[in-house]
């Protein structure tokens, strides 16, 4: 039976995580797991869990919570008509074994490995997010035939290494190919459900050594962190929403962008130190 306050204070950081990652959601349409991860990492860090393990229950956490945010959110789309099944239905099967690849190569890896990953991918997704432009184009179509079955694997596998779901990458890459943004956004929360799904299971079979283990975690998934993130972020989620429709949100987004970058260093740097 864990201690009681430490259990108490790890309840506390998860309640702010998971209503920070929620406005957040809402309010620029960005996957909890770029935040949630490192925040993660932070908490478990900072109540004395910080063994070669701890970024794996890290990863893990995110993506089980993406499971439900990314199901609502397809829901919520499909609802609208903004889901491209033509596109979901042609990635799926290389975003699947992309994320079960991914499983078993973070699964393999050191924290201090995965946080360099984490960190490096974080900055290429921060100076897009900082820097890009919806204008910007590669192609008028997204890739099919041979080109669908080689870039679709690399979407699943980078995503399960940094526990994030679709959008991070699935969003710039369909913007980029001429897909629609509201489009891109809704399809890409379609590929979160492809890649947190089998990478949530195959992270609930893997052994956690006890210095890398929060209190009530099954396998690599701290379920207080499932719970209490997927509680607040149905909460506060909505006020995102309301904030994004009564003001311009493209200027945070580049706010964030930032922000994420200087989040990308720090994990940067506590992996070369560790």
């Amino acid at each position: 039976m864990p201690d009681l306050t430490l259990l108490l204070e790890l309840l506390a950081f998860l309640v702010v995580i998971g209503a920070f990652a929620g406005v957040l959601a809402g309010l620029l349409g960005v996957g909890g797991g770029i935040v949630l991860v490192p925040a993660f990492f932070f908490t478990f860090q900072t109540l004395g869990y910080d063994g070669p393990q701890t970024m794996q229950v890290c990863l893990a956490t995110s993506l089980a919570t993406i499971i439900v945010t990314s199901l609502r959110s397809v829901i919520g789309h499909n609802r609208k008509g903004a889901v491209d099944w033509e596109i979901l239905k042609g990635w799926a099967p290389g975003i699947v074994v992309g994320a079960i690849v991914g499983v078993l190569a973070a699964s393999a890896l050191k924290s201090s490995t995965l946080q360099a990953i984490f960190g490096g991918l974080a900055l290429v997704i921060g100076g897009y997010m900082l820097l890009g432009k919806t204008s910007w184009r590669i192609a008028d179509r997204m890739p099919d035939g041979g080109r669908q079955y080689l870039y679709s694997p690399f979407v699943g596998f980078l995503s399960v290494l940094m526990g994030i779901g679709g959008g991070s990458f699935g969003v710039p890459l369909m913007n980029l190919h001429n897909v629609p943004i509201h489009r891109s956004v809704a399809t890409a929360a379609g590929f979160g459900v492809l890649i947190a799904v089998p990478s949530a299971v195959g992270f609930l079979m893997l052994t956690i050594e006890p210095g890398s283990r929060p209190p009530y975690t099954l396998g690599a998934v701290n379920l207080p962190g499932f719970l209490v993130v997927i509680a607040m972020t149905l909460l506060t989620a909505p006020l995102g929403v309301k904030i994004a429709h009564a003001m311009n949100p493209a200027p945070l987004k580049r706010l964030f962008g930032a922000f994420l970058i200087l989040v990308a260093l720090n994990m940067l740097r506590k992996a070369l130190m560790g």
